[in-house]
């Protein structure tokens, strides 16, 4: 594929954590690849006043050490000649103004269209200043295309998304903003619409008549780490479930797109997420972990995190159970659970099929009963995806034992490149598939509005667990909660 033309890079919160663990190496490994035209510039804008170009410069050398990047003529060259810096002081218009200028000129040493990207690496309470000190200084339209990328959380509830949404179409029309959850660039995640639609006999077997129930699990091994500011205000649901959950939902349950376009993928997922029930107090069970052990490690409980409040009932754990009420899933219970410092860290996705109508082979299994047939996607941190089936075991008489058919990324494939690569070149691209749209971030925030009003009460589950046993009344006597 031809790489796009050099494009203005221009990063808000560009010395940032997640400048530095995430979007410089995935900018550098792009443009290493060809992924990304070499004349690609990067301009960081932070607050810092007394930092020029060369500073930023050696801070950016030092970051894609870290990442694991030789020393050498290619990162230095590119650090040396693509990055750049920019102050924006207080952030008032004299500033923006300022930014504009220095785009200008920064374009004016390579020639092309002019095309530019505005990355949003801030915190949430930074967002609404940074969109109108751009649009203010008409940075919302340029002589080539202008692209606006907005990091989650989207806003923090139903309320204040329709207001980010608002102001943010103030600025910018929906077909320039991409708002961005990383887990939609996993490649396992891509895979699941070819998984379903290039594969017939999954996508026959995809409805109520042939599906048990489909389990949804986002497990960390972590806790709050540094961001406990942040995680006191938000909690499991905010954090994980609005986005990489309810994104991995819509992916699932989505019916086929009458094109592989960004505008019919959204419409698909819009749907879905519109046609799950209301969520009811019985539906929902929230967790949050105590002092545990996980491997060979002591760990504290999250009150006795450093910046915890020592009574906090903020969940960080959270499991649903929903069901998405149309023609394919009706009846199918979808079980959803995210939490930090679980027995370990998985993202799976677990389709449980229907057991035979009639039992042929009756206390033959070594449980006791044949196993269902289940299809594991497992997306970190070993990508791949099993089908669990049964066979007649070697030996006289009629035996069922239980086997999988295996696929892993990393034996297929060379390594895959992270997901920030992946999505930058998107960007660039003029590719949404992977991003969220307006309306699909309002769906996600109305279904969980229920719980942001009235939340449950919280339930303790052991660090090491998988989270509080009061989670297992949400599941039916089919289902379990342990890994697949």
């Amino acid at each position: 594929m031809k790489a796009p033309e050099p494009a203005t890079v221009v990063v808000m919160g560009g010395t940032g954590d997640l400048m530095r663990r995430k979007l410089l190496p995935a900018l550098y490994a792009n443009v290493a690849a060809g992924a990304l035209d070499p004349n690609c510039r990067v301009l960081a804008v932070a607050r810092g006043r007394g930092v020029a170009d060369e500073g930023f410069r050696a801070w950016a050398a030092a970051a894609l050490a870290e990442a694991g990047l030789p020393p050498g003529p290619g990162p230095d060259a590119w650090t040396r000649e693509r990055l750049h810096y920019q102050t924006i002081g207080a952030g008032g218009a004299d500033d923006y103004a300022a930014l504009a200028r220095r785009i200008a000129a920064l374009e004016a040493l390579t020639p092309g269209p002019g095309d530019r990207v505005f990355y949003l690496a801030l915190p949430p309470q930074a967002l609404p200043a940074a969109v109108r000190g751009l649009g203010g200084a008409g940075l919302s339209r340029g002589p080539g295309w202008t692209r606006l990328v907005v990091e989650k959380p989207f806003g923090r509830d139903l309320a204040s998304a329709r207001a980010l949404n608002a102001l943010v179409h103030e600025y910018f029309e929906e077909p320039q903003v991409y708002r961005i959850d990383h887990y939609l660039g996993k490649e396992t995640v891509q895979n699941l619409l070819v998984l379903r639609f290039a594969n017939p006999i999954f996508e026959t077997l995809w409805n109520r008549d042939r599906v048990a129930s489909v389990q949804i699990t986002v497990a960390e091994d972590v806790g709050v780490e540094d961001r406990a500011d942040y995680y006191e205000d938000a909690g499991a649901v905010r954090d994980i479930v609005q986005n990489h959950v309810i994104q991995l939902l819509a992916l699932v349950a989505m019916e086929v797109p009458g094109a592989f376009e960004a505008d019919q993928i959204h419409n698909e997922k819009v749907k879905v997420l519109r046609a799950i029930r209301p969520l009811s107090a019985a539906d929902v069970v929230y967790g949050q972990y105590a002092a545990g052990r996980i491997g060979d490690r002591d760990v504290a409980g999250y009150r006795d995190e450093p910046g915890v409040a020592p009574a906090s009932r903020t969940e960080t754990f959270a499991a649903l159970r929903l069901g998405v009420q149309n023609w394919r899933w009706h009846g199918v219970p979808f079980y959803l659970r995210a939490g930090k410092r679980m027995a370990q860290r998985l993202t799976q996705i677990v389709v449980t099929f229907r057991r035979p109508p009639v039992m042929l082979f009756p206390s033959l299994h070594a449980s006791g009963k044949i196993q269902p047939n289940a299809l594991v996607i497992t997306i970190q941190p070993d990508e791949g995806f099993d089908l669990a089936f049964e066979v007649k075991a070697p030996g006289a008489g009629v035996a069922l034992q239980s086997q999988r058919l295996r696929f892993r990324y990393a034996e297929a494939f060379a390594p895959l490149p992270d997901a920030y690569e992946t999505l930058l070149v998107d960007v660039v691209a003029g590719d949404q598939t992977l991003f969220v749209r307006a309306d699909e971030v309002e769906a996600a925030w109305a279904l969980l509005a229920p719980l942001l009003a009235a939340p449950p009460a919280v339930h303790v589950y052991p660090a090491g667990s998988w989270g509080p046993p009061e989670a297992a009344r949400l599941l039916d006597s089919e289902a379990a909660w342990a890994p697949a």
